[in-house]
């Protein structure tokens, strides 16, 4: 009898066998090399999840930073205003003082200005009026040089002097 594919018992033996023996190398080569194959992608899968989760945390962090930032860069601006609106204050202290210190300088530069004008004043007056009497004297010595004595005539210049008056003398300066 002719077979169309030569269908025979052995024929069908054989291929059994070879399912069996490519089944059982499926499952040996399955276990030796897929397995590992899907370990190592487990563990790259593994390791890919926990990276992605070390950069959330890490994200999270950073913004966290970034906002304390944010408001220590708020809390300086605030502070250096502080820390200049301080040292104007200490400034305009300082010029406040420094110019009361000046203003009483200038005041008693101006007192000891009057005090030395008023005293070289006096001095010049008591100068002129010592001249005058010698003048005077001189003059009225040669006038009644016969006839009165020194005590007479400084007494007559005092009194003449007396007659015109302290305000003569200081207003002819």
């Amino acid at each position: 009898m002719s077979r169309l594919f030569n269908l025979d018992f052995q024929l069908l033996h054989d291929s059994v066998l070879t399912l069996i023996a490519v089944f059982v190398l499926f499952l040996g080569g399955s276990f030796f090399f897929f397995n590992p194959a899907r370990k190592f992608l487990e563990k790259r899968k593994q390791g890919i999840a926990d990276d992605i989760e070390s950069a959330r945390k890490e994200k999270e962090e950073a913004e966290l930073l970034k906002n304390q930032y944010e408001e220590k860069l708020k809390n300086v601006d605030a502070e250096v205003e502080g820390i200049l609106s301080d040292a104007r204050q200490r400034a305009l202290a300082n010029e406040n003082r420094i110019i009361a210190d000046a203003r009483d300088e200038a005041g008693k530069i101006i007192d000891n200005a009057h005090r030395e004008a008023n005293l070289e004043k006096q001095k010049v007056a008591d100068d002129i009026k010592e001249e005058v009497i010698s003048v005077a004297g001189a003059m009225a010595g040669k006038f009644v040089a016969s006839s009165l004595s020194e005590a007479d005539q400084r007494r007559m210049l005092d009194e003449t002097l007396k007659g015109l008056g302290e305000n003569t003398w200081l207003n002819q300066q």
